[in-house]
């Protein structure tokens, strides 16, 4: 069983759902970045997903698409992100870490290179966010013989008739684009919600991840009752980019106060 199944089997034994707090690798550098990793465990993360900054991130809103940014004039590339997971896998073994990303980094590193690099190093699950699911060989096969989950997302766009499509040999959990839009832009109703959910879970046993827009701790919490988790993104971005200096450096106290920020979402999401 994979560390993604093992979560959900005993977070559906505590009956209640996840937290997947998201941090971009390497903003504003390498150590405060770090230091966020390795503290969300303990503040409440019971997933964590880790974006790969790109140049060209399509899906992105302006607060992530600036994290990206950070990342990338700080020095960062894809191997030193899984030198990231490595170390974090140095001190923990339990919490399960998925990487969001673009296809091209991957297709310069080499698609069989990176899924077995990423293996090794403590990576759990891909979410590729430009992989058409008419093009998911580039990666799958790969990904499937290294073990690693292989993620789709779902769009309030994907018909009935393409839900099983798109759901083809994937594995971890579904991550559902709770709107038709960029990162970070708005919020899907509850309402809205309990239309979609029920058809996703219709055509998988998979546990769905609701993003995209899910920023406050009601908000999350309403995901995680709904889906089977919340996935926070921006709201957590905005913050770090809140503790930054006029230089763009992390000031003192700024990675606890994200890791607060986790905390309070994690207590809604408990409740």
């Amino acid at each position: 069983m994979s560390r993604i199944a093992a979560r959900f089997a005993e977070l559906k034994r505590q009956a209640r759902g996840a937290l997947i707090p998201f941090l971009e690798a390497w903003d504003p550098d390498e150590a405060t970045s770090m230091a966020l990793l390795r503290g969300m465990p303990e503040a409440g993360a019971d997933l964590i997903e880790i974006g790969m900054p790109f140049t060209d991130p399509m899906a992105d809103g302006p607060i992530i698409q600036a994290a990206g940014k950070r990342g990338l004039a700080a020095g960062v590339k894809v191997a030193k992100v899984l030198e990231m997971v490595r170390d974090f896998r140095t001190t923990d073994a339990a919490t399960p870490v998925v990487l969001m990303g673009y296809l091209n980094p991957i297709l310069s590193y080499g698609t069989e290179r990176f899924c077995k690099d990423a293996a090794e190093a403590g990576v759990d699950g891909l979410i590729i966010v430009d992989l058409p699911t008419e093009e998911a060989d580039l990666l799958l096969p790969y990904s499937s013989a290294n073990g690693l989950d292989f993620i789709r997302l779902i769009a309030p766009t994907t018909d009935n008739e393409r839900l099983p499509h798109v759901l083809n040999g994937s594995s971890g959990f579904v991550y559902y684009v709770s709107i038709a839009g960029i990162t970070g832009t708005r919020t899907a109703t509850a309402e809205q919600l309990e239309v979609a959910i029920p058809r996703i879970r219709r055509v998988t046993d998979l546990p769905i991840a609701i993003g995209f827009g899910v920023r406050t701790p009601d908000q999350a919490a309403t995901a995680a009752k709904i889906a089977d988790a919340a996935v926070v993104a921006s709201a957590l971005i905005e913050t770090l980019a809140t503790q930054l200096d006029a230089d763009g450096k992390a000031r003192p106290g700024a990675v606890e106060v994200v890791l607060d920020q986790i905390r309070a979402l994690a207590a809604a999401v408990r409740k």
